[in-house]
């Protein structure tokens, strides 16, 4: 493998803006990094074809074509599937994200660490797996919409298969074996509006709110005892408050918006439950509280075994490719591996160190990039001989 390799496409992905425009409308989408991407492919010899999402957003399959890989009848081993995804957040006030400046051992750029360096680890890895002729398969699946309501990866499960996958978020060359998902819900308290100037006639919603949010808060000192062994505790937090209007009127409507960080087990109608429990024991101490809760949106957790074939053969490739036996993880991050293992492939994740998701300064460690492409090329070695 040609370590220049990796860097360079890593440099040449952050270069391409494809901030994801459900993010920041206007954004650039991933229609360019995906032909690019493509012409990459069919220069290193494989295949590749589109998966539009409904909303016409592309997502990539690509398939090695060199060697065995020339005929799919060829492959009667198993099919390991990389994965990375195309799209990124914002800029936000980062510096020239478009640029990307290699400093020491850090490239900095948006997207990264979130997740073109990995990106990058996995089309060297799918292009080294081609041109080995392995008795399975190694498909890539480059994706849309990742950092909003993964539009993309849902989409290429309804047309691609695997008997595994790894997920190349950057996990500091961890091992991912487990993260939590999250549950949204949005908790509404209603009151009746009236002139500022006689109180009486009216009930404050905003007031009314502030038992509901100390409740919520006592209720996540009572999470603190779920501990997961990776994962530790379940999480709440505030996320939004909304209510109000004209300063001399009482508000008649309050919203306030939680996110619940779940682990694996928990569903989104036990959270349902639970707050609709806090919001009870609200009205227990003030009958006239007028509160509802719903869920707006959930994504499931996500847990593989430590002693799950997967994870063992990718440790010891790992292992092997880098020197260091990886520490199995728990992810503080949500990721789409809750979806390739609700379809049924067992997966891990695997990707390069760094800093900086989402924030104003954001790099991936250069040797470190390198270093999981050569574990990714061992694992799928392994898994596909």
């Amino acid at each position: 493998m040609r370590t220049d390799d990796v860097i360079d496409l890593a440099r040449r992905l952050v270069a391409i803006d494809s901030v994801n425009p459900s993010l920041v409308p206007g954004g650039a989408g991933e229609h360019e990094i995906a032909r690019f991407i493509a012409g990459w492919a069919a220069e290193n010899g494989l295949s590749s074809r589109v998966v539009a999402s409904p909303d016409g957003r592309p997502n990539l399959v690509i398939g090695e074509t060199a060697g065995a890989g020339a005929d799919p009848a060829a492959h009667d081993g198993p099919t390991l599937m990389l994965y990375g995804h195309m799209d990124t957040v914002g800029p936000g006030a980062m510096v020239s994200p478009f640029e990307p400046r290699i400093d020491g051992d850090r490239l900095f750029g948006r997207g990264a660490y979130d997740q073109k360096a990995g990106l990058a680890a996995a089309l060297v890895a799918a292009r080294e797996a081609g041109r080995a002729g392995l008795r399975g398969r190694v498909l890539l699946v480059a994706v849309a919409d990742e950092e909003t309501t993964s539009t993309g990866i849902r989409e290429v499960l309804r047309h691609v298969r695997a008997d595994a996958a790894v997920l190349t978020e950057p996990t500091e060359l961890a091992l991912g074996i487990a993260h939590r998902g999250f549950v949204w819900l949005e908790i509404e308290v209603r009151g009746k509006a009236a002139h500022g100037s006689r109180p009486h006639l009216g009930v404050d919603a905003i007031f009314r709110t502030g038992p509901v949010i100390t409740a919520l808060e006592r209720y996540t000192e009572r999470l603190a005892g779920r501990v997961h062994p990776l994962l530790g505790p379940g999480l709440l937090h505030a996320s939004r408050i909304q209510g109000g209007g004209e300063m001399a009127t009482l508000p008649d409507r309050c919203v306030l918006a939680v996110e619940r960080r779940t682990l694996p087990g928990e569903t989104p109608e036990q959270v349902l439950a639970e707050v609709e429990g806090v919001l009870e024991a609200c009205r227990a101490a003030d009958p006239a509280l007028d509160a509802s809760a719903r869920v707006t949106l959930a994504r499931e957790p996500f847990q593989i075994a430590a002693d799950h074939p997967l994870v063992v053969l990718a440790r010891d490739a790992t292992a092997r490719a880098t020197g260091t036996r990886p520490e199995l993880a728990g992810l503080s991050f949500w990721a789409d591996s809750a979806y390739t293992s609700a379809a049924g492939i067992p997966s891990v994740l695997l990707g390069p160190p760094g800093e900086g998701a989402h924030a104003d300064v954001e790099w991936a460690g250069v040797s470190g990039t390198i270093a999981c492409a050569r574990a990714l090329a061992e694992i799928a070695a392994d898994f596909c001989s």
